[in-house]
């Protein structure tokens, strides 16, 4: 047994002491959608600093902990507050999180972020469903040994952004006359938001969106065989395009406007989903 599918596990008896809880679907909170929690039935929670070996968020506006309930029927484990590479932690680390709710039993991944916006047709409070990404400037979360405990030492990419997901997606958006995007999203290291000319190196490149996140999470999911999906929320325009100096409290302003809208597509997709299995 490797020593990471050995800390995995020593987590999974630490959350199996206090819920013998089994979601089939996973989903991670980006920012503004923290209050997504309330619309789930709650059954148990769990502190991630209860947990042995897990990282804990050290960023402004990610709380941290794993809710688990009911979701209009749907058994879920939300990671209310993720963690991130730029804040010091191994991408084992920034990973466990997603592997661990695949060893409690879910086997859909649905994930959200906030975002900077590079495609000229965005603007700041739009959303964006992720249909491909590109993970080339941070490490891949499966560089070593692999653990063939998890998944195979070369896992296809080709539809990492499962296809009969995303269809489930758009058509509910179309559903509650939510507008939806599609693309490309990147994902850089941070903290440091992105300069004009890495913008437009990146929108050369075929990305519609940036972000800190995300990525590392989907190639580990695929990994373990997971359907994922992932939406975003264009917070603000990337530097370059936008006209003023980038902030935090830019990206936490836009997606609180935006959160009512966002939280009734996330609940009514894995409703869908959920029906479609």
């Amino acid at each position: 047994m490797s020593d990471v599918y050995k800390r995995l596990q020593d987590a999974l008896s630490c959350i199996r002491r206090k819920t013998d809880f089994v979601p089939s679907v996973a989903l991670v909170l980006g920012s503004g959608l923290g209050g997504f929690a309330e619309e789930i039935k709650v059954e148990c929670e769990i502190e991630y600093s209860e947990i042995d070996n897990f990282p804990v968020s050290t960023v402004q506006g990610h709380s941290g902990k794993f809710i688990f309930g009911d979701l209009d029927g749907v058994n879920i484990v939300c990671m209310k507050g993720r963690v991130h590479y730029y804040e010091g932690y191994s991408m084992e680390q920034v990973v466990m999180p997603i592997r661990l709710m695949s060893l409690m039993g879910a086997k859909t991944l649905f994930l959200t972020n906030a975002s900077g916006g590079i495609n000229p047709d965005f603007s700041a409070g739009d959303f964006m469903l992720i249909n491909d990404h590109i993970s080339n400037f941070v490490p891949n979360v499966l560089i070593g040994k692999n653990i063939d405990e998890l998944g195979l030492r070369f896992p296809d990419m080709t539809d990492i952004y499962n296809t009969s997901l995303r269809e489930i997606i758009k058509q509910e958006a179309k559903k509650l006359s939510i507008p939806l995007k599609e693309g490309v999203y990147v994902q850089l290291t941070g903290p440091s938001y992105e300069s004009p000319a890495e913008i437009r190196m990146l929108g050369r490149m075929g990305a519609d969106a940036v972000g800190m996140s995300t990525v590392c999470e989907a190639i580990a999911a695929n990994h373990m065989c997971m359907d994922i999906c992932a939406v975003s929320c264009i917070s603000n325009l990337a530097a370059g395009i936008a006209k003023h100096p980038l902030t935090h409290e830019e990206v936490q302003e836009t997606a609180d406007r935006v959160a009512v809208d966002f939280r009734r597509l996330v609940k009514a997709s894995i409703k869908a989903i959920a029906e479609r299995k």
